[in-house]
Order: C-alpha cells, then sequence, then structure tokens
C-alpha cells in the first residue's frame, strides 16, 4: 500500500475551501501527514498587451498576493488544528501551479473542491480540478461543496 505522508490541499479561499480543509485534517491526522495548503492567485499576464500599464498589473497582482497570504495565516489557524500544515502562496494558472508544486514538494496526495460547473460556465471557465485530475502523478482527492 502506498504511504502518503505529505498532502498537498489546494484552496480557493471560496466558502467551501473550509470543507476541503476538514477533508484534508482528518486524513493529515489519520495518516500522521504533512498539510501543506496552497493558494494560486491569478496571473494577470495575457492582460499586459491590453493597455494595462505593466507595472498595474503588478501592483494589482502584488496585493492580491499579500491578501492571501494574510488570509492563508488565519485559514491555517482556523482549520488545520491538530495537524501539521504550512500555507503558500504562488501565482499563475491553478491547475498548473498545482500540479507543479505537488512535485516540488514531493507531495503524496493532492486534496482540492470542484465548482461543479456545467454547460456553458463549463465551457468558459473549464475546470481546475479535472485538469488536475488527469495530469497529477499522484491520487487526486476531489470535493464538491455541500
Amino acid at each position: 500500500m502506498a504511504t502518503i505522508k505529505k498532502i498537498l490541499c489546494a484552496v480557493d479561499f471560496s466558502g467551501s475551501s473550509a470543507q476541503v480543509a476538514g477533508y484534508a485534517t482528518e486524513l493529515g491526522k489519520s495518516l500522521d501527514a504533512e498539510v501543506v495548503v496552497l493558494y494560486v492567485a491569478p496571473s494577470l499576464n495575457q492582460y499586459v498587451g491590453f493597455h494595462v500599464p505593466p507595472s498595474s498589473i503588478e501592483n494589482f497582482v502584488g496585493g492580491i498576493v499579500d491578501g492571501a497570504e494574510q488570509t492563508m495565516e488565519q485559514f491555517i489557524q482556523d482549520n488545520f488544528e491538530g495537524v501539521q500544515a504550512s500555507g503558500r502562496v504562488v501565482t499563475g494558472y491553478a491547475a498548473e501551479e498545482i500540479l507543479g508544486v505537488a512535485k516540488e514538494i514531493g507531495a503524496d496526495m493532492i486534496v482540492m473542491g470542484t465548482h461543479g460547473r456545467r454547460g456553458i460556465d463549463r465551457i468558459l471557465f473549464g475546470s481546475v480540478a479535472e485538469k488536475v485530475v488527469k495530469s497529477a502523478e499522484k491520487p487526486v482527492m476531489t470535493i464538491r461543496p455541500a
């Protein structure tokens, strides 16, 4: 049987993130595993060519990252009691960053939420969870919001 000692828990700080954290916490406790909580701030590089000065975009993204780092600290305190947990905030495309960080830290499992989009929403926004599940080298547990 596979040994799970490091879990990557990807969150977006939406209302369902606490539910995702609950699963990661219980798994961490049960398996005596470390949990690394990840938030991916959106990359806005694709908007540089739209008459928006790059410095404005960098300042905006920097503000998002600063706020996310503060939110991460509180989120870990509120949701990961009794388990060794640390947080990370990165910038980029969510699926790519989740897969990259999972590989970088040697995660044995990924836990993440899914918004359960259908129809036109799914076509327009895609599914980060689907991309991660299809490309991950390790098991992925997806939690659909209640």
